[in-house]
């Protein structure tokens, strides 16, 4: 598992050197493989004025030369991505996190599809970030935060990006995280079709592993009935005989629907109150 990241505030990368204009640090920046800065590095390697270097900054932003999708915190956008106003937030979010001091993954339908299941590309790019976060539009690209009291103990690997890593959650944090947050993932029907690509990058004892470090048996209740839905159930073992082990009270599929008269799964313990399809084009 990963160590919780710092939360104190830093500068993404190397601190820039003295430069002559902003144009010549973006220059350098660029040559050497940084995509991204903050406010006070430009400012510190530049020897101007804050004024000076916002009306610089403002004069950039509208030439499409850099965006900014926090405050203080800059993106150039190299000449090919600027019809498109900025980057895939790929090129930046590690630096993004490290900036705003916050432990972050990228998790849910992104993650997914990083791991190869992605019923259609995702509409937004997702983070799990340990507080709550308002929604960045940047560009054509949205990024979503989802908040994860876990995010520092949750199990990550490191993504190669065009202009670094990221941290993205292992196929089976994905899965579990998927039926935490269905409202997130599509719901239950599209997570179900979702992991009919997922599980074939899913270990069933490494995802016991992750399931009893949660600690949340609900969700390995719902992750394990979906994964028997889509005819997975020898991945499934290992995790129904720690559910037969703990015998959980009966939870319901779907939280918030009623479950008085549906029918039960005993493997699962589950309330199966919601119909659960998933897309048989996946198979």
């Amino acid at each position: 598992m990963k160590k919780r990241l710092s939360r104190k505030k830093r500068r993404p990368g190397k601190e820039a050197p003295r430069a002559k204009s902003l144009g010549a640090l973006l220059d350098h920046l660029q040559g050497g493989g940084r995509y991204s800065f903050a406010a006070g590095e430009a400012l510190k390697a530049l020897g101007v004025s804050s004024i000076a270097l916002r009306s610089a900054l403002w004069r950039l932003a509208h030439s499409r030369r850099v965006a900014s999708p926090r405050r203080g915190f800059y993106v150039i956008v190299p000449p090919e991505h600027r019809a498109v106003g900025c980057p895939s937030p790929e090129w930046f979010i590690d630096d993004l996190m490290a900036y705003l001091g916050r432990p972050y993954y990228v998790g849910l339908l992104t993650a997914a599809a990083l791991h190869g299941a992605a019923h259609q590309a995702p509409q937004e790019f997702q983070v799990v970030t340990d507080r709550r976060l308002p929604t960045i539009r940047i560009g054509r690209a949205r990024i979503r935060f989802v908040k994860n009291a876990r995010v520092a103990t949750t199990p990550t690997v490191r993504v190669n990006t065009p202009t670094g890593q990221m941290r993205v959650s292992i196929p089976e944090a994905t899965a579990i995280d998927l039926v935490r947050y269905p409202e997130h993932a599509g719901f239950l029907s599209n997570v179900a079709t979702i992991l009919r690509e997922l599980v074939e990058r899913i270990d069933g004892r490494e995802l016991l592993r992750v399931a009893t470090a949660d600690g949340e048996t609900a969700y390995a209740q719902r992750l394990g009935y979906l994964l028997d839905l889509v005819g997975r159930s020898t991945v499934a073992e290992p995790l129904a005989e720690w559910i037969a082990a703990r015998a959980p009270r009966v939870t319901p599929l779907t939280p918030g629907l009623p479950i008085t008269g549906m029918p039960r799964n005993l493997r699962w313990r589950l309330a199966v109150n919601d119909q659960v399809e998933a897309d048989e084009g996946m198979a």
